[in-house]
């Protein structure tokens, strides 16, 4: 199986690396964080914006997609990155979160996942080969293997139930692939590491997943409700289990701190949807921690959200005018601050590959969480 990861720099007094992922639809310098793009957009952008702003690479959703407008469709109508007008690469999520965000209306069995659609109480079944064929339709450069994600906290007996169901339709969905083909000519398959809390759940399940040769591996099933602490204790068991060549992916993650924390552990990839969440209830994220935009006092204030920041939201646009548009109720604001969000994170994946290259990437976070950490909430 052909390689489709390098690592370019490591630094020296953590894991932390600087790597370049390549695909069909271009190269993905890392460490990187993926917006999503949940239904085939990312709420708010358009596809121009979202290059303009630097984002590399979007995450789509297998179970969403699938249930609207259909993947079927969406391959007739020339796969994903048509549908959506999107030319960078896309990876998809293959509805093992559902699992967990979609308890009482899912069935989970030895073959797969049935779920009653929560858009009208249809009755549909999610497999291996089912998620292998929507994700092929999709055309996604990067797919990943079904997985039941555990709740928190989880019994152990459950958990472990859901390692082994994760663990044979990992093997299910990369045998799938290799004979349909879909790990031909430049696409990627990624295992994912499921174990909850339990330290020897997920050493089981990484060693089991390793030696099924994924090209690329993920952690699942953090930032489920978990104590922070033991989400990153949880990482940190997975990550130096996991090969150095290979890319490894953090789902569902995280704050800005979280990211760099988690970047020093060895982490190359990241997808959350707190930036665009955030954005739409009139949040922003500054290097001096997150402003709330309804705020009475920023009424007045006429200072950009982060003083020489190079987007469009910045330039143009006061604090005051922001807060404006939210007490307004106007669509305005959601777009303008998603777009900062957005672009605030992909500055902050910038920074840590510049620094990983000038070799100081311990000293550079660190300072930058302690500051961050310590201003927040001062609303400057």
């Amino acid at each position: 199986m052909t390689n489709h990861f390098e690592v370019l720099n490591t630094d020296a007094s953590t894991s932390a690396r600087r790597g370049c992922l390549q695909t069909l639809h271009g190269p993905v310098d890392t460490p990187v964080f993926m917006p999503v793009g949940t239904q085939a957009t990312v709420k708010g952008m358009t596809p121009e914006v979202l290059h303009e702003i630097g984002c590399p690479i979007l995450l789509g959703n297998t179970y969403h997609l699938n249930l609207r407008p259909g993947s079927e469709l969406i391959a007739k109508l020339g796969g994903l990155h048509t549908f959506m007008g999107w030319d960078g690469p896309i990876l998809t999520d293959s509805g093992g979160f559902q699992v967990f965000s979609l308890a009482k209306l899912r069935e989970i069995s030895d073959e797969g996942i049935s779920f009653r659609s929560h858009l009208n109480g249809d009755k549909f079944f999610l497999g291996p080969r089912e998620v292998m064929t929507v994700q092929q339709n999709l055309g996604s450069d990067i797919a990943m293997v079904l997985d039941e994600c555990p709740p928190w906290p989880c019994p152990k007996d459950d958990c472990r139930a859901a390692v082994e169901h994760s663990v044979r339709w990992a093997g299910q969905c990369l045998s799938i692939a290799r004979e349909e083909g879909f790990l031909e000519g430049g696409r990627y398959l990624y295992g994912i590491v499921q174990g909850s809390c339990y330290k020897d759940l997920r050493t089981q399940c990484a060693g089991e997943l390793v030696d099924m040769d994924f090209p690329g591996y993920a952690v699942g099933g953090v930032s489920v409700g978990e104590p922070e602490p033991e989400m990153f204790e949880q990482v940190s068991w997975v990550i130096p289990l996991l090969p150095e060549d290979r890319p490894r992916y953090v789902m569902g993650v995280g704050t800005p701190p979280q990211l760099l924390k988690m970047i020093g552990l060895g982490v190359d990839m990241f997808d959350c949807v707190l930036p665009t969440r955030a954005a739409r209830h009139g949040t922003a994220y500054t290097p001096h921690g997150t402003l709330s935009l309804r705020n009475r006092s920023f009424r007045e204030d006429a200072r950009p959200l982060v003083e020489g920041m190079d987007n469009y939201t910045c330039r143009k646009f006061s604090r005051a005018y922001l807060r404006h548009l939210f007490m307004a109720g106007e669509y305005l604001g959601g777009v303008l601050l998603t777009l900062h969000n957005l672009h605030f994170y992909q500055d902050l994946m910038r920074q840590a590959r510049e620094h990983l290259e000038v070799g100081d990437y311990e000293t550079w976070s660190r300072q930058w969480i302690e500051r961050y950490e310590e201003e927040r909430g001062k609303g400057t």
